[in-house]
């Protein structure tokens, strides 16, 4: 909880205001954002045998831990959106991975009213960059005397939309990819970073990086905003291969967290952490800071590494890229020497879009009059106190082809309900609902919207609330729809010789698994698997021309 001055004897608020500049001086902001780490990926929790984050430990003793934090997004450029202007991707309508798209940048999302006919719904055109018109925290903190530094992923944007384009003076690597350029440990291809040493690792890179920038403000006693979005643990998936050796004795093939590669990208995102600390504490700043940790969106259970899917978010269902627990569900943790009690807990629900309101509640920081938020400060769970009838909302409305998933939806929870609405999923074109009660299933198994009608109508007003207030755009039933083109067999790819001898990569006449599924990354490997087993009938692990064309 938050520890108020006024509440101290005042002998000991003496002391403390004696201490001069520590305490007289601007908080400084650092905030962390790992990629793709799941509440499962991490030992906060209790459910990890393999992954080591004794750093995220070490954290979390000093402040507070969120046991039920949330994204809005179950995919990372939405996340961070919400997170650097306190608007729901909902509202801003950027709801996909896709600004680091080249082309025409695209500010608002719309309808396609030409959508083919066998489609159902209307096809959603999707922005492509986070537009600088939004108010945010960098801006907003910039204005009012810090100094403004983003180092790590971004991903809302190439140029004119990067970091330095929405309120940072520093920005590195400069770079507006999903994950690092080529890979985590050097050569990269980012191309205007180099490594400082042959195989250096990303993290460390910017662990150094920002060594050097929080000396700096140490000598001009420069409030600073340190926004450290890291890289880990998206894919590509590399690692020190010295980490990744460590942890090949360790792994247990019956968990399904069973990647020693995954686990040395967890080792490195933690150690990073801690670097931060180091240096934080070196300088004597850790007093003076205020520290949030937390992920974009659940972990990755659909990619392929080490024979494997990379990580497991059990006991939650799903993963990154669908609106279950699993793709939600984040580790959280907030720390402020002196103002939030070390080592608490805190069950309440907490989303991206509160972090910006909360940093200016507890900074005493107005906000623009006109400025909108989505979320809210959570400065009373901060003190121990509970939000009373808080409710959040995620928000997904595409389809995607993980593992588990379902078709476009919003999410609405309301203390340990909640309400998933298929967007006119339902045969007559209406919305569909889901209704689980969390605290008896976790793992989202029992269904039981037909036993509580009465909350699912409560929950489904409430949705529609959100839905209309931030404007959503969302696909809706597609005019032209005609079932008969939509029922219609549509027309089997075949490949041509040359098509197969560019796939056969050593041109020895056949195509092995390898061959087949090409780069893994951002593929459903397990069910391209499934393609190859099917059509290679004699079992052999290769195909011919002919078998690639059954």
């Amino acid at each position: 909880m938050i520890l108020r001055p006024q509440n101290l004897p005042f002998h000991c608020l003496s002391f403390l205001l004696a201490l001069g500049a520590t305490f007289s001086a601007k908080t400084n902001v650092v905030f962390i954002m790992a990629d793709d780490l799941g509440w499962a990926d991490t030992t906060l929790y209790g459910h990890t045998t393999l992954y080591e984050t004794p750093n995220l430990e070490r954290l979390a003793k000093r402040g507070m831990l969120f046991e039920r934090a949330y994204t809005a997004s179950p995919l990372c450029s939405p996340t961070r959106s919400a997170v650097l202007t306190g608007l729901h991707p909902a509202r801003t309508g950027l709801t996909a991975p896709t600004c680091h798209i080249a082309g025409e940048p695209i500010l608002r999302p719309s309808l396609k009213q030409n959508t083919p006919a066998h489609h159902k719904l209307l096809t959603l055109v999707k922005p492509n960059r986070l537009d600088t018109k939004y108010p945010n925290l960098a801006k907003t903190l910039k204005q009012v005397g810090y100094h403004t530094a983003h180092f790590g992923k971004w991903h809302l944007g190439r140029s004119p939309f990067t970091a330095l384009d929405h309120g940072f003076d520093v920005d590195i690597p400069n770079w507006y990819g999903p994950g690092p350029a080529g890979s985590y440990v050097a050569p990269w291809k980012f191309p205007d970073f180099k490594e400082a040493y042959p195989g250096e690792h990303i993290e460390d890179r910017m662990a150094d990086e920002i060594d050097a920038y929080l000396e700096k403000r140490a000598e001009d006693k420069k409030p600073f905003f340190i926004n450290y979005w890291q890289f880990s643990v998206h894919g590509p998936f590399n690692a020190k291969a010295d980490y990744i050796e460590s942890y090949k004795g360790k792994v247990d093939p019956e968990d399904a967290q069973n990647s020693p590669t995954y686990a040395a990208m967890v080792k490195s995102l933690d150690d990073n952490v801690g670097r931060v600390l180091d240096q934080l504490d070196e300088l004597k700043l850790s007093k003076n800071t205020l520290i949030f940790f937390y992920s974009d969106n659940g972990g990755n259970m659909y990619s392929q590494v080490d024979g494997t899917t990379p990580t497991s978010n059990r006991p939650l269902r799903g993963g990154k890229g669908n609106n279950w627990d699993g793709g939600v569900r984040v580790p959280c943790i907030a720390v402020w020497p002196g103002h939030i009690e070390e080592g608490s807990k805190s069950e309440e629900l907490v989303t991206s879009t509160d972090f910006y309101p909360t940093i200016l509640d507890l900074l005493e920081i107005p906000k623009n009059e006109s400025q909108t938020f989505d979320g809210f400060s959570i400065r009373p769970a901060l003190e121990g106190k509970p939000m009373d009838n808080r409710r959040i909302f995620t928000y997904f409305p595409h389809t995607t082809k993980v593992p588990d998933t379902f078709p476009n939806s919003a999410a609405i929870y309301d203390d340990e309900w909640k309400l998933i609405r298929l967007l006119h999923n339902a045969p007559n074109g209406d919305h569909e609902h889901w209704l689980f009660h969390l605290k008896k299933d976790i793992g989202e198994r029992k269904e039981v919207s037909k036993k509580y009608p009465k909350k699912v109508a409560e929950l489904s007003k409430e949705l529609d609330r959100f839905l209309a207030e931030t404007g959503a755009i969302y696909p809706t039933p597609n005019p032209n729809y005609n079932p008969d083109h939509a029922s219609a067999p549509k027309p089997k790819k075949t490949y041509s010789a040359a098509q197969f001898k560019k796939m056969d990569k050593n041109q020895n006449g056949f195509i092995t698994l390898k061959e087949y599924i090409g780069n893994p990354v951002g593929r459903n490997v397990p069910a391209v698997k499934k393609q190859f087993e099917r059509r290679d009938r004699n079992g052999d692990g290769k195909l011919t021309l002919v078998e690639l064309n059954r």
